[in-house]
């Protein structure tokens, strides 16, 4: 075996290895592939060796199919108004027949043979008469499939409170636990409006910042610890691990922020 590259499909999604054969590509090259649902066009996001991967494939890897021509752009954009199509008939579908689920996305296999249509819903749905409808429209397999609202934020995409782009919809491949005892740790507010991202849930940057405010909260002496610097000497009320500063209340009307490099002792 010789190249492997890793492609990803839509940004923010999970990248996939195939066997580059003969073809010498580069980052960010579109590419056609070989999946389980046909062909498929995706973009080159990862490069390395066969001989360098640390695990070998348990399975031959499906290969790269061909460089993406502007047949296969122009077959894209063909897809993207049968998805825009399908989901404005889809929408009218699930009004008429009074339906308890919100369509938020359609997506076309390459060859337009397959149409899947992404929902959430709060519990489950008899969508048996409106996939008639839609097969019946569109002369294509459907396929329903109902998501939890973290993935519709994922696929949505949008703005977070922070001002940035969603990091599931930017960047994180795929969704870690994440617990109210994280936010603790990081000394956040645990107001639920504060921590919640556009989604409602608990924001997933809790998850992937929390090692490190781990590695700097073993620098640090716990809340309740008497420390001692050269000019006071108090109990540790709060702790600022950006700025490695430290609160200390020193009696029960005075209260001094000192930097961390300015603590002498610790009992």
């Amino acid at each position: 075996m010789g190249k492997i590259v890793g492609v990803r499909f839509k940004p923010g999604g999970k990248i996939y290895d195939f066997d580059c054969g003969a073809f010498v590509l580069q980052m960010s090259d579109q590419v056609i592939v070989e999946t389980e649902k046909g062909l498929g066009l995706g973009t080159v996001a990862r490069l390395s060796n066969a001989d360098e991967s640390p695990q070998r494939p348990e399975k031959p890897l499906k290969k790269v199919f061909r460089k993406a021509s502007q047949e296969d752009f122009d077959q894209q954009n063909k897809n993207l108004e049968l998805e825009n199509q399908a989901a404005a008939f889809c929408s009218k579908c699930i009004k008429d027949l009074g339906l308890q689920m919100n369509l938020f996305s359609v997506e076309a296999t390459f060859d337009a043979s397959r149409l899947t249509f992404f929902f959430t819903a709060d519990g489950r749905v008899d969508f048996r008469q409106l996939v008639k409808l839609l097969v019946k429209q569109f002369h294509a397999r459907i396929e329903m499939r109902q998501v939890g609202i973290r993935n519709q934020a994922k696929m949505c995409g949008g703005l977070g409170r922070c001002g940035r782009e969603f990091c599931c919809a930017s960047f994180l491949e795929k969704f870690d636990p994440v617990s109210i005892r994280m936010a603790k740790d990081q000394g956040l507010s645990l107001n639920p409006t504060k921590i919640s991202g556009q989604c409602g849930r608990l924001m997933c940057c809790l998850t992937f910042e929390n090692e490190v405010y781990q590695e700097l909260r073993a620098k640090f002496p716990p809340i309740g610890k008497i420390v001692q610097t050269k000019d006071h000497t108090g109990k540790v009320v709060r702790l600022n691990f950006l700025r490695q500063r430290i609160a200390i209340r020193v009696d029960e009307e005075q209260e001094v922020e000192v930097g961390l490099d300015e603590i002498i002792k610790s009992t």
